[in-house]
């Protein structure tokens, strides 16, 4: 009696204890895939988040000649090659749209030397920051861009003559242009301009965004889409 009363609780001891390794089995593998799911996801948006980050950074423009409100709602950031014909013409024009909204808009000026020669136009903008006169300097070379611009290639010698409205010291100036900080200055803009695909100038950035396509309405178009928000 004591076997056949004692040998269907063994059984269903038995099958209890498979049914619960296999939930537990089951559990186990849910567990796992989730994390799985989990890292898979972490894997995925961190080399996002990292790259957002750098992008932040290469916009960032803090070592550069900015001009308008720090504050301002709308930060443009132009990667600019003094000796480029189409950055002669669109720098009045974003000048004139900062002065129809003032307070609103803000300009940080990056240097890239595409054109042959145009290293040499960017030292003496870089140098022109330690007399307090970028600005005056780089209206001054983009107006007189014909006279020291000849298809398509910087005549070096010719700059000086061309600024000398701008009543920089020039002495100080030549010194100037091959210091350690400008060197990190252009290598700075250089680099950034690699990571963010700048192939041509003028290359514009509207509160971090690219254009749609090189345009002066799509410039226009993005400035009054970041004003209006």
């Amino acid at each position: 009696m004591s076997k056949k009363v004692r040998t269907p609780q063994v059984k269903a001891e038995s099958r209890f204890s498979r049914n619960s390794l296999i939930a537990a089995a089951v559990g186990i593998l849910v567990i796992a895939v989730a994390a799985a799911t989990f890292l898979s996801k972490s894997d995925d948006t961190q080399p996002l988040q990292d790259e957002n980050a750098l992008r932040e950074a290469a916009l960032a423009s803090e070592h550069s000649p900015t001009h308008g409100d720090p504050g301002a709602k709308v930060h443009i950031v132009e990667f600019l090659d003094p000796a480029c014909g189409t950055c002669a013409l669109f720098f009045p024009m974003v000048k004139q749209w900062m002065e129809e909204v003032p307070g609103q808009m803000r300009l940080s000026v990056r240097h890239v030397a595409f054109h042959s020669g145009s290293e040499h136009a960017v030292r003496i903008l870089e140098a022109s920051r330690n007399q307090d006169k970028y600005w005056q300097t780089l209206e001054a070379m983009l107006a007189s861009q014909d006279q020291w611009v000849q298809n398509h290639i910087v005549q070096p010698e010719k700059i000086g003559p061309a600024i000398a409205s701008v009543g920089l010291n020039m002495d100080q100036l030549t010194a100037d242009m091959n210091s350690v900080q400008v060197m990190q200055r252009m290598e700075k803009d250089k680099k950034d301009s690699v990571f963010l695909k700048v192939s041509a100038t003028p290359e514009y950035f509207v509160n971090g965004r690219p254009l749609p396509s090189f345009g002066q309405k799509q410039l226009a178009d993005l400035v009054r889409e970041e004003l209006s928000k």
